[in-house]
């Protein structure tokens, strides 16, 4: 492998050694059912206490859901998926004028998942970047698409106002106050990961990302309608969630996990790879401020159930996160009371 990225145009008939998971670890693809009974719930009901119910319900059995009638609207969905594919059509000396392997830096072109530390790669290219507040971080984004900049923008903006619509659901479905999980919050990072996922000879052999669980509070992945590859972690099986149209995946993380005092469910998923084409995904990440103190809510407490876990900040939170590997044993574990 002479490059850095895997989007580099070359088509590789062999996965390459770095690539190829120990035979215990390999996602056998062939054992993967399709999830039929994903909850897709729709935000625009006029019955809001049973979309709370519903989202509560989904939450604990699943740890993920999909939402329809969002809000998005379609232009941002369409515009946001073209300008990402242009971005990963750029010739590999410009996307390499980005490149880090860095994961503190705001915004990178990466690959894998964290390079440095891990032994066997990811076959995925991705781009990273921060987006709140945007006048701070729109100016260090890519410059090259030209439109890139003012599209990724306004899909951040509108995808924001969605997180907030659905904290509001969450934290009613546990029986507080609507802007409970904001409050607790504060002022919300968000980032953005825009996957790229190469067609892989050996699909087998090897994952986009394997399994883990996300580090935030909630995440709002856009699927790449043509081409399957999520897959979370159900009553102790993998099962594929294949794209429904115009809809947003939800992702409960870590932090909803501990404030919900482990009622919620931080959702076990991974991205496998594909023979024939090329897949893209963006996975917008709304996260606590950083000194925002996570701890289990008083209400959740106060009939006698301890609480799971001791109260830390976020950004002790996700210091720890990045010193391990992704698939190593669940990062909270660190947090439990004992």
């Amino acid at each position: 492998m002479d490059t850095k990225v895997l989007s580099s145009g070359i088509r590789y008939t062999n996965l390459p050694e770095s690539y190829v998971r120990p035979e215990s670890e390999r996602p056998r693809l062939s054992e993967v059912l399709v999830c039929e009974n994903i909850p897709v719930i729709d935000l625009d009901s006029q019955d809001r206490v049973q979309t709370v119910q519903q989202i509560g319900d989904a939450c604990k059995d699943y740890g993920f859901f999909q939402v329809i009638n969002h809000g998005v609207s379609m232009e941002a969905v369409e515009k946001m998926l073209g300008v990402a594919n242009e971005f990963f059509e750029l010739s590999v000396e410009e996307k390499m004028k980005l490149y880090s392997d860095d994961p503190s830096k705001t915004m990178r072109l990466s690959t894998s998942f964290n390079v440095k530390k891990e032994t066997v790669h990811n076959w995925r290219d991705y781009l990273r970047l921060h987006c709140h507040p945007l006048d701070k971080y729109v100016p260090e984004w890519p410059s090259n698409p030209p439109t890139f900049k003012d599209i990724v923008s306004s899909y951040c903006k509108e995808v924001r106002e969605l997180g907030y619509r659905i904290e509001e659901l969450i934290s009613e479905s546990l029986g507080l106050e609507k802007h409970y999980i904001k409050n607790i919050m504060g002022e919300q990072g968000q980032h953005m990961a825009v996957n790229f996922y190469p067609p892989c000879p050996e699909p087998e052999l090897t994952y986009g990302l394997p399994g883990h669980t996300d580090p935030n509070a909630l995440t709002i992945l856009l699927q790449d309608l043509g081409v399957c590859g999520l897959q979370v972690l159900k009553d102790g099986k993998w099962v594929a969630v294949n794209p429904h149209p115009n809809a947003f995946v939800i992702n409960i993380g870590d932090q909803l996990q501990a404030l919900s005092n482990g009622i919620y469910k931080s959702v076990w998923h991974r991205a496998v790879t594909n023979t024939d084409k090329a897949r893209l995904s963006v996975a917008s990440f709304l996260c606590p401020q950083d000194d925002a103190l996570i701890s289990p809510a008083k209400t959740l407490t106060e009939d006698g159930s301890a609480a799971v876990y001791r109260g830390y900040t976020y950004t002790e939170y996700y210091k720890k996160f990045w010193t391990r590997n992704l698939d190593q044993e669940h990062c909270l574990e660190l947090f439990k009371n004992q």
